[in-house]
């Protein structure tokens, strides 16, 4: 177990060092299957890390050789359904939805994927802003050879992340795919397996120090409400938010650095 100030963590790690939280799944045993507990304890550390002025950037990685094996099959129970159809109630809180609240976290989320990801996670995955994938690890989607469909929003995000065909494809096939192919379609980079969560960390660090994290949360909400505006709605949300830049700390501070050719130093105000 592991205590970050009034929460306890069972089945994660949290940390944060030099601006960088490191949320790490950790259950290595069932290669880090999801559970309802470790689904609560997520929610809790991404709450703690938007929270933390000291976090700008937030890295989800698994312990040991996987990074999650997808939804913890021994908890699973057949459900009968009595429903005549989907119910569209809410449906129109976009960004409140089971993965979906990660589009709505300030803070760039980086998807370290160290080894294999299957199922729920790869659902959870593709929510993050960034995908790094380490070299050789493999991916699924497994509904279908489950008899089960695309669930948890996957059959939203991932043809807009790698198009239409492509998203059949991984989803209807449910084939396992390498680090290499997956970064051909555009779901994820690969980097090197040898210190690759180090590297993600740095790749993190530098985006989140070298750029005004004030910047990056603006620009993160105008790509995601972008899939939900017209073209005016979006250039009238940009008046609006170059307006408010305009009168920043971190933009003071972004002409400062470069007239003085300095390193910035960035407040996120």
């Amino acid at each position: 177990m592991q205590w970050k100030g009034a929460i306890m963590y069972k089945e994660i790690l949290y940390s944060v060092v030099d601006y960088v939280a490191t949320i790490t799944f950790n259950r290595p045993d069932r290669l880090n299957a999801w559970t309802p507990q470790m689904e609560a304890e997520v929610r809790a550390a991404l709450s703690a890390a938007t929270a933390d002025d000291n976090t700008r950037a937030i890295v989800i990685t698994g312990a040991g050789r996987g990074f999650c094996a997808g939804y913890d099959m021994s908890l699973l129970i057949p459900q009968q359904s009595d429903d005549d159809g989907v119910d569209l109630a809410g449906s129109s809180d976009n960004f409140n939805q089971i993965f979906s609240y990660l589009l709505a976290v300030p803070k760039p989320i980086f998807m370290a994927i160290n080894g294999p990801i299957a199922g729920f996670a790869l659902c959870f995955g593709v929510f993050g802003d960034f995908r790094y994938m380490a070299e050789g690890a493999k991916l699924t989607t497994s509904f279908a050879r489950r008899g089960l469909i695309a669930e948890a929003g996957v059959s939203w995000m991932l043809p807009r992340l790698i198009g239409t065909m492509n998203a059949l494809d991984l989803l209807c096939s449910a084939r396992v795919i390498e680090s290499r192919e997956a970064e051909r379609l555009g779901l994820v980079r690969t980097l090197p397996a040898e210190n690759f969560l180090a590297t993600v960390q740095g790749i993190a660090r530098e985006l989140v120090t070298t750029a005004s994290p004030r910047s990056i949360a603006v620009i993160k909400r105008q790509i995601y409400l972008s899939h939900f505006q017209s073209l005016a709605e979006a250039c009238a949300l940009a008046d609006k938010e170059m307006k408010a830049a305009s009168t920043s700390e971190d933009y003071k501070e972004g002409v400062a650095h470069f007239v003085e050719k300095r390193a910035p130093n960035f407040t996120g105000r």
